[in-house]
């Protein structure tokens, strides 16, 4: 039908994958295979702790979040905008997919302010405030796929470091009214699961209920209620489609699904 929205698959890979050099080839495989308009984000946290301690700063974490003050903002620039995501964009061209690499910064794509200080301070962190669809659009709509790292900016000249999986949440949630949107977290495990030492225990859907009740019985938590967080705020946004999964699942729709 002429009106009928196009399909976007928005992909976010774990900074795990991206360090491993054979994983993250496997994995860019499956993603340029992928039919129609695609974008892929993309961490790299480990990597940029140990480049912050090669160069004699200690990484700060809270609760699995990067305390990033003047000196680590540099690092995972350097480290998430240039070694990583110009990487991923040559093995991509290598392939052929034929990618851009983009922080938020880049044509204005992602804008957002510096954290507000409550109880804790996390320095040059980025909460997203806007999403300029229509350069977005542009891009897609001529065949190249943005490849996101996790740096965006304040329009003030002010670079941030940005939750890559947030990137995704709002990447997809702007979108949405453009496209039918598939958004997928793919990470080393092949989804969610109910026993963190059993592989195969992959809980298959879960809605918001059963997330309250997993937090509670601690089967979710750390890094994971983030992502989940992310994944619930994209679906209340009209994103159609969202799964946790493993590498795998790129091409087909499984591990595990996320549900209002």
């Amino acid at each position: 039908m002429k009106n009928q929205k196009p399909l976007l698959t928005i992909l976010k890979i774990g900074g795990k994958l991206v360090e491993d050099e054979q994983k993250l080839n496997y994995i860019l495989q499956k993603f340029a295979k992928i039919k129609g308009r695609k974008i892929l984000i993309h961490g790299g946290g480990k990597a940029a702790s140990t480049w912050s301690k090669k160069l004699g700063i200690t990484p700060n974490m809270i609760d699995g979040r990067r305390v990033t003050d003047a000196a680590t903002l540099e690092v995972v620039t350097m480290v998430y905008a240039g070694l990583y995501n110009k990487k991923i964009v040559s093995m991509l061209q290598a392939i052929p997919c034929n990618a851009l690499g983009l922080t938020g910064a880049d044509l204005n794509t992602i804008q957002s302010h510096k954290r507000v200080v409550k109880d804790l301070d996390y320095g040059y962190v980025g909460d997203i405030d806007f999403v300029q669809t229509s350069i977005i659009q542009q891009l897609l709509n001529n065949h190249i796929t943005p490849v996101f790292c996790a740096i965006t900016h304040d329009k003030n000249g002010q670079l941030l470091n940005t939750n890559a999986d947030t990137i995704a949440s709002k990447l997809a949630s702007a979108l949405a009214p453009f496209y039918h949107i598939t958004l997928k977290f793919c990470f080393e495990k092949n989804g969610v699961l109910k026993n963190p030492a059993d592989d195969d225990s992959i809980i298959s859907k879960i809605d918001y209920q059963d997330y309250q009740k997993y937090k509670t019985d601690g089967i979710i938590s750390d890094g994971m209620i983030p992502k989940m967080d992310n994944a619930f705020s994209a679906l209340n946004s009209e994103v159609e489609q969202v799964y946790i999964c493993g590498v795998d699942a790129i091409h087909q729709n499984a591990g595990t699904s996320i549900k209002l």
